[in-house]
């Protein structure tokens, strides 16, 4: 798959090719990473997407089959890449598209496989359209995408979709052919907060007595201490007890939990400074942990769970834990994960997400179109409504 375009203004025409492969461990790790810049969203580091992979989360027999464009040069030298997977149900993905496919099914057409570029089982914003910060190419993200809609026609699919992607790429993207989709999540930003209770000061009198008093319980009543675990510190022992903990909460949330215990060794092994535990602690032993991601200036908070159920324990290592931990670490914002209109209360504010869908099917597309722009304009709706009921106090 080959595709020749105009490079920018000071550059000529260059050919780009496009090598499709599915599998990560096809793509040295040094050359992937490369295009990430210096302090990468840990989610699309080849160590990460490695590991969903070799761990068997993120195969081809979980419905998540390795499709990645990796734009070259005429000597086979890496420029670009787009994470993509090929799949065959909608799981995993936190942007929801079930409606699309029950509605195509029902009109004759076969809405799965699909194409999906994203990362697996990760509701969090970043890059997707890879390249070294400063070396943004206009006619590289272009040749992507180009190389994704010839893809689809290959493999005879449906769709294919971009989720969780900036803000600047998504607007880039109409002028492609792609239909713009948003969402809501609720993030927490730092706003040169000393400590906790500096955030606390910040907040109305009412909202900074409930998370007290949630803190409070959730700890002190409780007997709970809470630990920060660093990836290095992280054994096998605790991963094992952490699994546990995902597992319990994971097959009442989901029905089957995503990942698997392997899955957390690797990442363990592979990015430790990246990785850290919120581990809770009762009578002497571990009762519940969430682990988080850091890169890109943020907290990632990703999974949680429990075997024992305490009031409040969830905000407490979720929302709390990690704005202690933001704090401390001078990080600029924290995101919790996808939904969750009870974060508000806690100081994690709306923002609007952002997907781009290439849909083949011209009579579905334009439904979607439809569908998408009065969608486009309930969400921000929503968020302003929301804004307006922030916790903080009025000045």
């Amino acid at each position: 798959m080959s595709r020749t375009g105009q490079a920018g203004a000071a550059e000529t025409d260059q050919v780009f090719r496009i090598r499709v492969t599915t599998s990560m461990g096809d793509i040295a790790a040094a050359d992937w990473n490369a295009l990430l810049g210096d302090d990468p969203n840990p989610f699309v580091r080849h160590e990460f997407l490695s590991a969903l992979e070799e761990s068997g989360s993120a195969t081809a027999e979980t419905g998540w089959l390795g499709q990645h464009l990796v734009l070259e040069d005429e000597c086979g030298g890496p420029l670009a890449a787009l994470p993509c997977y090929l799949k065959n149900h909608s799981q995993g993905e936190y942007v929801f598209d079930h409606g699309w496919a029950d509605a195509f099914e029902r009109a004759g057409g076969r809405y799965y496989p699909k194409l999906q570029c994203s990362v697996p089982f990760t509701p969090a914003t970043g890059p997707r359209f890879l390249e070294v910060e400063g070396e943004k190419c206009h006619a590289r993200r272009s040749a992507l995408a180009a190389g994704l809609k010839q893809l689809t026609e290959k493999l005879s699919v449906s769709s294919a979709h971009i989720t969780f992607l900036p803000q600047a790429d998504w607007q880039a993207l109409e002028a492609d052919g792609f239909l713009l989709r948003t969402d809501q999540q609720f993030h927490w930003t730092n706003e040169g907060f000393t400590d906790f209770d500096d955030f606390l000061a910040n907040l109305s009198s009412r909202k900074r007595r409930n998370i007290r008093k949630e803190r409070a319980i959730a700890l002190g009543d409780a007997g709970i201490t809470v630990d920060w675990v660093g990836g290095n510190e992280m054994t096998e022992a605790l991963w094992d007890q952490f699994f546990a903990f995902y597992m319990d909460t994971g097959s009442r949330k989901w029905g089957q939990p995503y990942l698997t215990r392997e899955f957390y060794s690797l990442i363990g092994q592979s990015m430790p400074d990246q990785t850290v535990v919120m581990m809770a602690n009762r009578a002497g032993r571990p009762i519940a942990g969430a682990i988080n991601f850091v890169g890109d200036g943020c907290l990632y908070g990703r999974h949680w769970g429990c075997i024992e159920d305490h009031r409040f324990l969830h905000f407490e290592l979720c929302y709390y834990q990690a704005i202690d931990y933001a704090i401390a670490h001078g990080l600029k914002r924290v995101e919790a994960g996808a939904q969750g209109g009870h974060k508000l209360s806690r100081g994690y504010l709306p923002v609007t997400t952002h997907s781009a869908h290439w849909i083949a099917h011209p009579g579905l597309r334009r439904a979607i179109d439809d569908y998408l722009q009065h969608e486009r304009r309930h969400v921000a709706m929503e968020n302003e409504a929301l804004a307006a009921h922030t916790p903080f106090r009025r000045s």
